[in-house]
C-alpha cells in the first residue's frame, strides 16, 4: 500500500494557529523517519488567502530530502506551478473541483475557466519537467451543490488522462461518499486510467472514510492520502473536517496483512506531538488507544 502524507498541506491549511516553518519542516522530517514515502510539503497558493501556506518555499528549501522519498506541492494556478518550479519540486498535484460552487468559493474560477487553466498548468508543468498528479476534488458530493454528476466526474477523468498526466486522485473533499458509491466510480475509473496509478484522498467528516477506503481496496485501489492525526479541511468547504488518520490506516491495514512499510509507533508519536502543540485533541483513534510501551 502506498500512503501520501498530506498533514503538512492539508492538514495544516485550515489551521488558525500560526506553525513556525521549522516546526512544518521537522514533522515532514519525522513522517520520513517513519517510513512515509510520499508526502505533500505544501500549496503554493495566495498567501492571503491560506496565510498558513506563506511559507511554501521555505519548507521546500528546509526540508531535507531522502533518496526514494517523492516531496510534493498543491498548485491551483499557473502562478503556483510556475512557484513549484522554482522552488526546485518535481512533483506537483494539480487540482480542480467537480463542483462549479466549490470552484468559484476554492479558485474564484468557474468549471469552464477552471478546466482551461488546469490544462495549462499540466502543459507547463510537463514542459518543466515534473511529474504531474491531476486531482479531482468533490468528485463524491458537495456541501453547497449536493450530488455531483458521475458522468461529468469521468468526463474530467478522461480530459485529464487526455493531457499525459502521470498520476490519478479523486477526493472525496466533503466527506459525503460512501463504499457503494466509491466502487461505483473507481470501476469505472480504473479501466480508463488503464495502468497509471489511482490515489483516493479521502475525509471523514461523517466517519465513512475508513469504509470508503477499504471499498476501493475491493477496486483494486492501492494509493491512499492521509494526514496524521486525522487533520485537514478545506477553509472554502462548510463543515469541512479533516483526512483519514495516517496512524489510523496504517494500523487498519496492517492489521488486514498488508505491508504499509511505516513504523506506527514513530508516527503515533508525531500526532501526538502536533497535539500537543495545537492545544487540542486531534480526531485520530488509534492513537488514544494503541500503546507500544
Amino acid at each position: 500500500m502506498i500512503i501520501e502524507e498530506q498533514g503538512p498541506r492539508d492538514g495544516f491549511q485550515v489551521e488558525a494557529i500560526q506553525i513556525p516553518t521549522e516546526l512544518k519542516i521537522k514533522w515532514i522530517e519525522d513522517a520520513v523517519s517513519a517510513g512515509v514515502k510520499r508526502v505533500q510539503m505544501s500549496s503554493f497558493v495566495h498567501p492571503k488567502l491560506v496565510p498558513q501556506m506563506a511559507d511554501a518555499e521555505a519548507v521546500c528549501a528546509g526540508v531535507s530530502k531522502q533518496s526514494g522519498v517523492v516531496y510534493s506541492g498543491l498548485v491551483l494556478n499557473v502562478k503556483g506551478v510556475e512557484r513549484a518550479v522554482k522552488a526546485g519540486l518535481t512533483h506537483v498535484a494539480i487540482s480542480m473541483s467537480a463542483s462549479d460552487t466549490h470552484s468559484r468559493k476554492n479558485a474564484n474560477k468557474s468549471l469552464s475557466e477552471a478546466l482551461v487553466e488546469f490544462s495549462e498548468m499540466a502543459k507547463i508543468a510537463k514542459e518543466a519537467g515534473l511529474v504531474v498528479r491531476a486531482g479531482i476534488q468533490c468528485a463524491f458530493g458537495c456541501r453547497y451543490e449536493g450530488n455531483i454528476s458521475e458522468e461529468y466526474v469521468l468526463e474530467l477523468v478522461k480530459k485529464h488522462l487526455d493531457l499525459g498526466i502521470d498520476e490519478l486522485s479523486l477526493a472525496d473533499s466533503t466527506g459525503m461518499a460512501n463504499p457503494v458509491q466509491v466502487k461505483r466510480i473507481i470501476n469505472q475509473v480504473v479501466p480508463l486510467a488503464r495502468n497509471l496509478p489511482i490515489f483516493l484522498h479521502l475525509h471523514d467528516t461523517e466517519g465513512k472514510g475508513i469504509a470508503n477506503m477499504l471499498a476501493a481496496i475491493d477496486c483494486g485501489v492501492n494509493h491512499f492520502d492521509t494526514a496524521f492525526g486525522g487533520l485537514g479541511g478545506c477553509p472554502f468547504i462548510k463543515g469541512a473536517t479533516g483526512n483519514i488518520a495516517t496512524e489510523d490506516v496504517v494500523h487498519c491495514l496492517e492489521q488486514m496483512g498488508y505491508e504499509t512499510h511505516i513504523n506506527n509507533q514513530k508516527m503515533i508519536a508525531l500526532a501526538k506531538e502536533v497535539e500537543a502543540f495545537l492545544g487540542r485533541k486531534l480526531p485520530g483513534k488509534v492513537k488514544e488507544v494503541v500503546s507500544f510501551d
